[in-house]
């Protein structure tokens, strides 16, 4: 067997390069390596998934826009650019998108910066008004808020999002340029029933909802509620998310404030998989400073035999919840670290959770348990759902999750599934390094040319 140190070489080394299988399972040809001269290394722009990397490598794989002609081979820095690079979401032509620095999508097509005032200008909304409307005291708890007050809020939030939306096309590669702190502050890309999608290398960050929802019948003392997934997949297939870091930063969640004694929430989840999609990789992201970090399904009622989602090597840092929250799929999860430390204000209620009968495998994965942290808090679930899996690692110790879960809960994880998983290209048989390996191997800004 490999050494820790010469696996981690051969992992990096894979990174970079291209798996031929992969290429010729495409059909791509040799032009999709375009190598650079001087350092020997792959344009990443060119990259596609390597064969059994995952789910997302089933079937035809994952090549996003690797066949894209020169024509369609776009370099971007401003938010207008990258809505013209990607052009009409049904226009399914490859291509390449390389956003070059961060773009922010609160701008306008001139650059200008743009506020939650400005979204809400000519639709007679304000906070104020709303909260006077709605103030349970007076409105009661029974319904959802309507009337004058309730289309306002609706209207702004509208705004906003045809200006912080970005429709991702079928056959598509986004991808950050390499030492240029490259990424997406305050938007949300969205890929919405389309076949065949690569994100690497990008920071998404303050992806933030100006108008959330009142919902007093959320909970026992309502919530408010946002929109606006930094990345959400609906309906999707063939998606692989590479080396991108998601956070709230610079505006984190301690610093909301309380309305109706509920926390004024302002984001929504990190990378939400939802609606049927389907064959997607998520692999060495960092998901730090967030608290409903990744779904996986909308609903307990969301499509049977999709949802077959491969996660592995990742960061989870400073994180509530949902990493991930599964529902109903085949959802295999390995060599992911788990920092359960609080950071910043989140702190941690559970990481993975799976419910509504999902079929988690989770292995050879490893979490970092703080002083008077409790195993038992680690997992979470509904009854139905099921986690499987070996090799998982608590402060450096083999410990058996789920049973520690079920000793201390009445609705127990079941413990077997009903597949077993094949496209496990990379998976390591030991957690021992990983919060090592990790920490210089996933997120964004580590992937070069």
């Amino acid at each position: 067997m490999a050494s820790p140190s010469h696996r981690r070489s051969l992992r990096t080394r894979r990174t970079v390069l291209v798996s031929t299988a992969a290429v010729a399972a495409a059909g791509l040809g040799a032009a999709v390596f375009a190598m650079n001269a001087n350092a020997g290394a792959v344009d990443l722009a060119h990259q596609v998934l390597p064969a059994k990397d995952g789910w997302a490598a089933s079937g035809t794989g994952t090549t996003g826009g690797a066949q894209a002609d020169s024509a369609h081979v776009f370099t971007v820095s401003t938010r207008a650019q990258l809505v013209k690079a990607l052009g009409s979401a049904t226009n399914s032509t490859a291509k390449i998108i390389q956003i070059k620095g961060t773009i922010d999508a609160n701008t306008n097509d001139a650059g200008k910066k743009l506020t939650c005032a400005d979204y809400a200008a000519g639709t007679g909304y304000s906070l104020a008004a709303y909260l006077k409307a709605y103030d349970p005291a007076t409105y009661g708890r029974s319904k959802l808020p309507s009337g004058t007050q309730e289309k306002a809020r609706a209207a702004a939030q509208a705004a906003q999002a045809k200006n912080i939306v970005f429709k991702v096309p079928a056959n598509t590669t986004l991808v950050g340029v390499p030492g240029t702190h490259a990424g997406i502050t305050g938007g949300s890309l969205q890929a919405k029933s389309v076949d065949n999608v690569i994100i690497r290398n990008l920071t998404f960050s303050a992806t933030e909802d100006c108008f959330p929802q009142w919902d007093p019948t959320d909970g026992s003392t309502g919530n408010w509620n946002s929109a606006y997934d930094s990345v959400t997949l609906r309906g999707a297939t063939h998606v692989w998310a590479d080396h991108n870091t998601f956070t709230d930063a610079p505006h984190l969640d301690s610093a909301n404030p309380k309305y109706y004694g509920r926390e004024y929430q302002i984001h929504d989840g990190a990378l939400d998989i939802t609606n049927g999609s389907d064959l997607v990789t998520v692999e060495r992201n960092q998901f730090t400073n967030h608290d409903k970090t990744m779904l996986i399904g909308s609903s307990d009622t969301d499509s049977v035999g999709k949802l077959r989602v491969s996660i592995h090597h990742n960061v989870w840092k400073g994180i509530v919840q949902r990493a991930p929250l599964a529902r109903i799929g085949q959802i295999h999860i390995y060599n992911n670290y788990f920092d359960t430390t609080t950071l910043n204000g989140y702190a941690p209620l559970y990481t993975v959770n799976s419910r509504a009968k999902a079929q988690v495998v989770a292995e050879f994965n490893a979490w970092k348990l703080p002083s008077g942290g409790k195993t038992a808090k680690l997992l979470s679930g509904d009854g139905t759902g099921s986690v499987a899996g070996t090799g998982n690692l608590v402060n450096g110790t083999a410990t058996d999750l789920v049973a520690a879960y079920n000793a201390a809960n009445s609705k127990k994880l079941k413990t077997t599934v009903n597949w077993k998983p094949a496209l496990t290209s990379g998976l390591q048989t030991t957690a021992k390094n990983l919060a090592t390996e990790l920490a210089g191997t996933a997120g964004a800004g580590v992937l070069t040319k």
